[in-house]
């Protein structure tokens, strides 16, 4: 059996939505690190979850069956502590900015990952795009909006962090410092119900989707 640890970067102060430590903030009622221990529950043996460093009372009070450990500056920062804090041979790292992500969006992406070594969701783009530096459209097609959750090897992610540091690079996306290694990652179908919570406006948009699916088609 192939041993699973989620990993919940949940570290940042928040500052674009304006609510506090994002960790905390409330969809339907629930505090966002505690939908994604939910969520990670359902595919991984053990949950472990960063956050800020004077928070970490009130987290494990949030979501006692979850390790909680304090974050770093940076979310790669804080990936490579969630990392030192397990030892499951695969991870599936996982922003709690996005609540509402079905299950079969997190199974899909660690089955890849156990066939390939990398995976992360992803959708194509349906907007219109258009490169304001050049006057000009873009072509869709070929691009794609990459999610969370990802999922790694847990030693192929090690390495990638540790690549980045020994070339002083910083990423938003563990999927990026796994192909700069180089090493191939896996797209697998993502969901629109993984809208990732940024801003006030994305804030109500998910709590009212929230509170719909509860009743009509909660992400299973």
């Amino acid at each position: 059996m192939r041993r699973c640890a989620g990993l919940v970067p949940a570290a940042g102060a928040g500052l674009r939505l304006g609510r506090g430590p994002k960790a905390f903030v409330e969809v339907a009622g629930v505090p966002l690190i505690a939908h994604a221990v939910r969520a990670l529950s359902a595919v991984c043996d053990e949950v472990v979850v960063a956050v800020p460093g004077d928070a970490l009372a009130a987290a494990r009070a949030h979501v006692p069956t979850a390790h909680v450990v304090a974050g770093a500056a940076t979310r790669q920062g804080t990936v490579a502590a969630l990392l030192a804090a397990t030892d499951a041979p695969y991870v599936v790292v996982h922003d709690a900015a996005r609540p509402l992500t079905p299950r079969d969006v997190l199974r899909r992406a660690l089955d890849a990952a156990h066939a390939d070594g990398a995976a992360t969701a992803a959708l194509p783009v349906a907007d219109t795009l258009h490169d304001v530096g050049r006057d000009a459209a873009v072509p869709r097609d070929a691009l794609r909006a990459i999610q969370t959750p990802q999922a790694f090897d847990a030693d192929l992610l090690r390495r990638a962090h540790d690549a980045a540091a020994d070339r002083g690079t910083d990423a938003t996306d563990d999927a990026a410092l796994v192909r700069a290694l180089p090493h191939p990652v896996t797209l697998v179908r993502g969901s629109p119900w993984s809208h990732k919570i940024t801003h006030a406006d994305d804030l109500a948009f998910v709590d009212a989707l929230a509170r719909t699916a509860t009743a009509d088609a909660p992400p299973a």
